[in-house]
Parts: C-alpha cells; structure tokens; sequence
C-alpha cells in the first residue's frame, strides 16, 4: 500500500500493524532489561511512589522473573547528617524492567555501620 508522505512523495507501507505487532512482541518477549538498566528503573519508579529521590542502589540481582533491587531512600534529613533516617527498600521487577512489588526491609540512621558478620 503507498501513502503520502509530509513532502508530497510516496512511500511503500506493505507492512500490516498484524506485522509491527508481532515484531514488536519477539523484540520485547524474552528479552531481559540490563543490570545497569534494571538498576535506574528500580530507583525511578521506587521515587514515583515513595515521593523521595533514592540515594543509591545497593544490590542488583537477576531473579527467575526479572530483577531484584536494594534501594537506599532518605526517609528524614536531620542535623546533623550522620543521624538522617535511612531506608533500604527491596524492589521487584519484571524481566522488562516494570516494578512488581517492593517492601522496606531495614531502616537505619545515615552514620550507622552494620556490624561485622
């Protein structure tokens, strides 16, 4: 099928959406975000629901279904900053990259050290 194009030319359109979709599904099934990547989504949309900027990621690991992150959150700045409130937050996500679940898993003061195991 030809179409016009924006400068008046044509151009070939033989592809049907039933063809764009179906690449579209095989690009995207199967494929798992990168770690650095899965990293950045895990911090971003932890951010969007919590209202707060995460500080940094601590943990990154692949799962059978995604990815699993640990993300460090300011939850209250105080001052001095050694006695700001921390969060780690284990977020969920799925092999694209979209979170499936988190839960706060420790809170704990900026100047904390864990303690040697």
């Amino acid at each position: 099928m030809k179409t016009a194009g924006r400068s008046g030319g044509t151009r070939d359109d033989s592809r049907t959406s039933e063809d764009t979709t179906s690449e579209d599904t095989t690009h995207r099934a199967g494929r798992r975000v990168s770690a650095p990547r899965a990293m950045r989504r895990a911090a971003e949309q932890l951010q969007e629901l919590l209202g707060r900027a995460p500080e940094s990621v601590s943990a990154v690991k692949p799962t059978d279904n995604g990815w699993q992150a640990d993300v460090e959150v300011l939850e209250l700045e105080r001052v001095p900053g050694t006695t700001s409130v921390m969060a780690s937050y284990r977020v969920s996500l799925d092999e694209e990259g979209e979170l499936l679940a988190y839960e706060r898993i420790r809170r704990y003061t900026r100047g904390q050290i864990d303690p040697r195991q």
